[in-house]
């Protein structure tokens, strides 16, 4: 890294330069090929961040705390794997420390065992509706947002991170450091107790919002 001027540094096309070839020349001491990857992943770091926190402010500081455990910790970076799955990982924990520590979350688990891959998203249907219907639905809309949140991270992440960002089962197991086995068996316990959640609210409605 000595033997590196800094002006060879500087004539380095860190805008055009693939991820992989950043995070070398991160390695090597060069700060500003990772501000390239901070610029290229803060906001996509920031809505997983956003989705777990539900705070701005909070979630663009782990989201910098994030940033800089990866900068601390580049040389342990797996050159196998994508950067920016490896740093949704820390974004993702980084989030999981701040909701232990500042809500004290006691997380609880489902216990029974759960079969079938039945599809649940948060979108509310869209149909033509009357001023009150709108209402009825802003207001189920603000339910469901409150339910999520209460879900224990642990299930909540998965369900964000598959039914919200829509990302693959394989990319959602190797962001939570799981099996996919493991995340999708995570993933319907999410779904069962949001199900639940929402049932003590609506009724047998409930989960009827929550299908596709």
């Amino acid at each position: 890294m000595d033997s590196l001027s800094e002006q060879e540094m500087q004539n380095r096309d860190v805008e055009q330069s693939p991820d992989d070839l950043l995070v070398e020349w991160c390695r090597q001491g060069d700060q500003r090929a990772f501000g390239e990857l901070m610029r290229r992943y803060q906001t996509p770091a920031f809505k997983v961040a956003f989705s777990i926190i539900r705070d701005h402010q909070d979630a663009e500081d782990e989201v910098q705390n994030a940033f800089w455990k990866a900068y601390e910790h580049i040389s342990q970076f797996n050159r196998d794997a994508k950067f920016s799955t490896w740093l949704t990982r820390i974004v993702v924990n980084q989030c999981l420390m701040h909701l232990r520590k500042v809500r004290r979350a006691q997380f609880t688990y489902i216990d029974e065992t759960i079969s079938g891959e039945d599809q649940l998203t948060v979108e509310v249907r869209d149909v033509r509706q009357s001023p009150e219907q709108a209402l009825g639905q802003m207001e189920v809309g603000d339910v469901l947002q409150d339910e999520i949140r209460r879900t224990p991270p642990l299930l909540r992440n998965v369900f964000l991170l598959r039914d919200v960002e829509h990302r693959p089962m394989t990319e959602v197991a190797d962001i939570l450091g799981i099996s996919v086995a493991a995340a999708k068996s995570r993933l319907l316990r999410a779904r069962t107790e949001l199900r639940a959640r929402m049932r003590k609210h609506y009724g047998v409605i409930g989960p009827a919002i929550l299908m596709s």
